[in-house]
């Protein structure tokens, strides 16, 4: 994707026209890349969440060590993870990984604190009804902990768009290439349709699975539209 095909410095269709097969398979990766580190950090966070509001004296270590997490620059980590996996320094499974760092950096306190917001009442009810510490999890504590633990989901995954922009820089194709190749493309004079198509497809594509998460969690809570409609 090195040529500008002669469109003008601001023909932001024009370049998608000429290069629209390059653009969506960057699309998909990006795509990808973004959601999947999302669902396996829920998947790790749920548990260590769990265990820092089951146990009061484990909530400010996990929950301050997991924050740290965020506080590495995001190039360094994506540098780092070939030596700690094991992989070649162009394989995506470094993106992944570094991202999941980051998701379960941000969804730990989110699931603790969802988690916390289920009334003591209601699970006091649950569990004079019988139910194990396992089914109250499943059944009680993780249903209406879902408004939380989805708000947490949102801003996670919007961050992750933003972030594997970035790994473009260590040759990841996703849109981000599109940035590097509208500076490249720039040398002679300014050349913005493929950096501000790039910007248009990840604000398009945060929207798009922001609402996803959102219409997801209503379909799990049915019982806040009937609360709404009161």
């Amino acid at each position: 994707m090195t040529s500008a095909a002669g469109s003008a410095p601001w023909d932001l269709f024009g370049y998608f026209a000429d290069h629209r097969e390059q653009v969506l398979e960057l699309l998909w990766s990006h795509t990808w890349l973004s959601v999947l580190p999302v669902v396996v950090g829920l998947l790790v966070a749920l548990p260590i969440g769990w265990l820092a509001r089951r146990y009061r004296w484990a909530y400010p270590p996990i929950v301050s060590v997991t924050g740290l997490l965020y506080t590495i620059p995001s190039l360094a980590l994506f540098v780092i993870m070939p030596t700690l996996l094991g992989t070649q320094i162009l394989d995506p499974l470094n993106v992944v990984a570094a991202l999941t760092v980051y998701t379960v950096a941000l969804l730990v306190r989110v699931v603790a604190d969802g988690l916390a917001a289920v009334p003591e009442d209601v699970l006091q009810a649950a569990t004079a009804m019988g139910l194990t510490r396992l089914q109250l999890l499943r059944m009680v504590q993780l249903p209406l902990a879902v408004p939380v633990i989805a708000a947490g989901l949102r801003v996670a995954t919007v961050a992750n768009v933003s972030l594997v922009a970035i790994a473009a820089t260590i040759g990841i194709p996703q849109l981000g290439q599109l940035f590097i190749t509208g500076f490249q493309l720039s040398v002679s004079g300014p050349y913005y349709p493929p950096i501000v198509l790039g910007i248009v497809l990840c604000v398009a594509l945060a929207l798009l699975l922001d609402r996803l998460i959102v219409l997801s969690a209503r379909l799990l809570t049915p019982w806040q539209r009937v609360v709404t409609a009161r």
